[in-house]
């Protein structure tokens, strides 16, 4: 989905304001922390897997690892 759909579709849920968009790089956990200015710990990291044929999405804090094997 591009970034003009959700804005979009933000805008006719009045929450286009909630959008925070940056000239720097937030691809990683460590870019988006500096892009910021806070610790890796205080930004949320989403990741998916597929878990018995269904998808499992995790939010958990940039600071921490996922041990994969207890999502096989």
């Amino acid at each position: 989905m591009s970034i003009e759909r959700v804005l979009s579709f933000l805008e006719q849920k009045g929450m286009a304001d909630r959008v925070i968009t940056f000239e720097a790089s937030t691809a990683t956990v460590e870019l988006a922390a500096q892009a910021l200015g806070v610790e890796p710990g205080h930004i949320a990291k989403t990741m998916s897997f597929l878990v018995d044929g269904a998808p499992l999405l995790v939010v958990l804090a940039g600071d921490v690892r996922v041990d994969n094997h207890r999502f096989k």
